[in-house]
């Protein structure tokens, strides 16, 4: 498996090994009739480009809400993200939508794969949801691409029921990169796989690093986080260690 970037004028976002990832003060509470649920306190942090970036921590602890905020999906109550020096609170609705699918790929536990199509036609409709800005007539053989580099070009025609959960998974990683964005974000990406499926997912994961790919991802298992270059522990919503690189409030 060799990953290739899909043109060699790929944009550079930040120097190599620099902060692409700002956090500043972010917090997050639920707020309802009856009361106030804080989920994240004052955290801040970066992540460096081309960087393993790990969010670990037990259960409860702020993990998933941290992740729809890097993602855009939820807005912090205060504090701000800024993506290569763009804050992305600041965007509208609509604005933010084209910003993910240009900048971030999300890859989840449970693959979230479109089960009617093959792995092919999964990655082509994350290209169409994203707002590919290739070339349609280039558009197929990019999506066989994405799935060379996770080596299931074979199994391009094949239906998720078709593929083990290792496979489902290099699929939604192909998917992810569909639009070739600078960051990828795994929710429990090997939580859902066999031990062996887990590193071959992980080393994927090293391989797109080193062509520049940053990777934020959430793990249980304590293995595959003390491979991360860089990466925080939260508890009951706040900073308790971090890694170097992540220039974190919290406890070293």
């Amino acid at each position: 498996m060799q990953y290739q970037p899909s043109s060699s004028h790929a944009p550079s976002y930040a120097p190599m090994g620099s902060a692409l990832i700002q956090v500043e003060h972010l917090s997050h509470t639920i707020i309802t009739k009856k009361q106030n649920i804080p989920i994240l306190h004052d955290i801040s942090f970066v992540v460096p480009e081309a960087s393993l970036f790990v969010i670990n921590g037990p259960s409860g602890s702020g993990k998933s809400t941290l992740l729809n905020m890097l993602t855009g999906i939820d807005r912090p109550t205060s504090g701000r993200i800024l993506f290569a020096g763009e804050e992305i609170r600041a965007k509208g609705e609509d604005q933010l939508a084209k910003w993910r699918g240009r900048h971030v790929g999300i890859v989840f536990q449970f693959f979230q794969l479109i089960l009617t199509l093959s792995a092919q036609e999964n990655v082509l409709l994350a290209m169409e949801l994203g707002g590919c800005r290739l070339p349609r007539r280039t558009w197929r053989q990019h999506a066989l691409s994405c799935l060379n580099t996770v080596g299931l070009g074979a199994f391009a025609k094949r239906l998720p029921s078709e593929l083990s959960g290792g496979q489902q998974q290099r699929v939604a990683i192909a998917r992810a990169l569909a639009n070739d964005p600078p960051v990828l974000i795994a929710d429990e990406p090997t939580g859902n796989l066999d031990s062996q499926s887990a590193q071959a997912i992980f080393q994927i994961f090293v391989q797109l690093t080193s062509h520049g790919k940053t990777i934020i991802y959430v793990t249980h298992d304590p293995t595959l986080a003390r491979r991360a270059s860089s990466g925080i522990e939260l508890s009951d919503g706040r900073i308790v260690q971090s890694l170097p690189g992540s220039m974190s409030g919290g406890m070293q």
